[in-house]
């Protein structure tokens, strides 16, 4: 086992271990969570949609006021350079940039120096494949979303402590994940991962107050060649639980049926034939060169 087997990490300009990579207690990403980030993973020695990931990421940047002494080019390979150095196959990699801390004694974040940090650890899968196969219990929370006219949700960010309350509310109500609401009751998201509803041929996933997940795009892009219409529009509770079948979309996992909501069955109780279909249609795409690319590990 090599000191990089666990995890590398870039921070500071140096590729160091997993466990040695640190942050100051000063910087605001820690004190204030004035961060953003983005997650690309790596599966069977290829990255999918790295260059979306990079991109979203200097977008995200940019609405944050952020910037970091990279170029996409240059991160890409900072990126690479992590994976390579753990040798794993199929890798969480991930990178962020934080505001940094300010002069001493200011509050003014045009005073701080923006940090830059990535790492790559083994991938992290949102359920069991088991589970996977099988199907999610979902609960509803009662927990609402921070309202993207209070925090750009388009932006990646670490803000998820409205999530992680609704986690431990479903956990109580016997769920296995959760997803929040807006304040008229209408799904949202959940816990790195957004929701469809299946209702024929028709898809409904909100179209607003989300993060635009990159597995979220990739199931819009291929339902149409699949026969599918996609409409991105508010989806109300009630309209969740009468739905032919329900999934959400996840770097950490796929296209994962959901069988059940807050303790009702979901169509037939068992993953649909819409939801099948996606989910072989995507993984399909990750042997795409379109989508992926292979990491040289020499």
């Amino acid at each position: 086992m090599t000191e990089f087997s666990k995890g590398a990490a870039h921070v500071d300009g140096q590729l160091v271990p997993i466990a040695e990579a640190k942050i100051s207690l000063l910087d605001w990403g820690f004190l204030h969570s004035d961060a953003t980030y983005d997650v690309a993973g790596v599966l069977k020695g290829k990255f999918f949609r790295l260059d979306d990931h990079i991109e979203r990421f200097f977008a995200s940047m940019a609405k944050l006021h952020m910037s970091i002494p990279h170029s996409r080019s240059d991160l890409r390979a900072v990126l690479i350079d992590c994976v390579r150095a753990t040798g794993l196959r199929d890798a969480y990699v991930e990178m962020i940039c934080t505001r940094g801390q300010p002069q001493p004694g200011s509050r003014d974040p045009r005073t701080c120096t923006n940090q830059f940090f990535a790492f790559a650890i083994p991938f992290i899968w949102i359920a069991t494949f088991e589970k996977q196969k099988e199907g999610l219990h979902l609960i509803i929370s009662s927990w609402q979303r921070i309202p993207p006219e209070s925090v750009d949700p388009t932006v990646k960010n670490y803000h998820w402590l409205d999530m992680v309350m609704g986690l431990f509310e479903a956990y109580d109500r016997g769920g296995e994940t959760v997803v929040v609401v807006d304040a008229y009751g209408n799904l949202v998201e959940g816990l790195g991962f957004n929701v469809f509803a299946v209702n024929g041929s028709t898809l409904t996933t909100p179209g607003r107050g989300v993060l635009e997940g990159m597995t979220r795009r990739t199931t819009i892009e291929l339902a149409p060649e699949c026969g599918y219409e996609v409409l991105l529009r508010n989806l109300p509770a009630d309209e969740a639980l009468a739905a032919d079948e329900v999934f959400i979309t996840t770097t950490a996992g796929g296209l994962i049926p959901i069988t059940k909501i807050d303790g009702q069955a979901i169509g037939t109780g068992a993953p649909g034939p819409v939801t099948r279909k996606l989910k072989n249609r995507y993984w399909e795409v990750h042997e795409d060169p379109r989508y992926t690319s292979k990491i040289d590990y020499k």
